[in-house]
């Protein structure tokens, strides 16, 4: 039986590889090309070592020098011992261009676009060819067709037959939103490289706080996608604030996960004092307690830079540390990240 195993670069680029039965994740990844560090083979040096994030392996043998009993303990592997039972995810102490590992390009084609409000874009693009796999709150860089020009969004979903879908702020004169709002139409040709990013879900152990600011509602969406797939035995909390109402976008597919996985909520904040929303500010305004929960939480927050300070000055405010801070800064519109 073989195993998907994704092996996370500290770059951001994610590549997966099939894991055979029996085989070690070193060899793995050379028969797919990819060249992870390693010099003995033999669980003695120690060059190999990596963090394993989720899955189940076997650790195979090697000796103290290489790896101690609390590294062990920590999840803490050697790629060319470790034999995975399961699929896994393996963050790599290398970037993917020492390993030969850049990122995938796809050739799509565009097979849904919707204008969701004034100010947001939703959209779907189907791959030609080839598997598309990444980690819930990854990105893309997206090519701008007919230019040099990409830009980079999150995923919004899960693969499902080969098709993805992404949420973009409409900007007026941005390049891309222009195009979509403007001159794309269905069975348009595009491109992407992916997948990218360090901004993922990681394995659900304790409860979770998402905090999404506008659009960065899109890896959210696509890490409920895949916990409604998977099931949730913790409880989770969204927090979506936006700037305006006309920016207020896919409440009814919050409404649908909610409705589907036992222990998700969420609420929805608007930051104009005008709106008639009935809660009113920014998220760290509507932050209970219990969302926090003593810190005793997985915290999550995709907006802008202020966003992200905001919320930081508030949990030390209210001298709360969550057990895990995972965050991902965009300004919209902004170009494609660099691998």
């Amino acid at each position: 039986m073989s195993h998907k195993i994704a092996l996370s670069f500290e770059d951001g680029v994610t590549r997966f590889i099939t894991c055979g039965t029996g085989e070690t994740v070193a060899d793995a990844a050379y028969r797919s090309g990819i060249n992870v560090p390693f010099d003995c083979r033999d669980g003695a040096c120690g060059t190999c070592k990596s963090h394993c994030e989720s899955g189940a392996y076997d650790k195979g043998d090697y000796i103290e020098d290489a790896l101690t009993e609390d590294e062990a303990a920590e999840g803490f592997v050697l790629t060319c011992q470790m034999r995975p039972k399961s699929d896994c995810v393996v963050k790599i102490a290398a970037t993917s261009a020492m390993c030969k590992a850049g990122a995938s390009t796809f050739s799509a084609r565009l097979s849904r676009l919707e204008r969701l409000s004034p100010t947001t874009l939703g959209f779907a693009l189907k791959v030609d060819a080839g598997e598309l796999s990444f980690l819930p709150g990854q990105y893309a860089n997206l090519s701008l067709p007919g230019t040099r020009e990409v830009r980079a969004y999150s995923f919004s979903s899960l693969p499902h037959d080969g098709e993805v879908e992404f949420l973009v702020r409409n900007i007026p004169g941005g390049r891309m939103s222009s195009f979509l709002a403007e001159r794309a139409k269905v069975g348009d040709a595009m491109s992407f490289t992916a997948p990218m990013g360090s901004f993922y879900l990681r394995p659900v152990t304790r409860p979770l706080l998402f905090l999404a600011g506008g659009t960065g509602l899109a890896p959210f969406l696509a890490m409920l996608d895949l916990l409604a797939r998977d099931g949730l035995n913790v409880p989770a909390h969204l927090v979506y604030g936006v700037t305006s109402d006309a920016d207020l976008v896919l409440v009814d597919k919050l409404e649908a996960f909610a409705a589907r996985l036992k222990g998700f909520t969420f609420s929805t904040v608007v930051a104009d004092a005008a709106s008639s929303h009935p809660r009113k500010g920014y998220v760290t305004h509507h932050l209970a307690p219990e969302h926090l929960n003593g810190g005793d939480v997985d915290t999550y927050l995709c907006g802008p830079p202020a966003m992200v300070d905001a919320v930081r000055h508030h949990f030390q405010a209210a001298g709360v540390t969550p057990a895990a801070f995972h965050y991902e800064k965009f300004s919209p519109g902004a170009e494609a990240k660099a691998a």
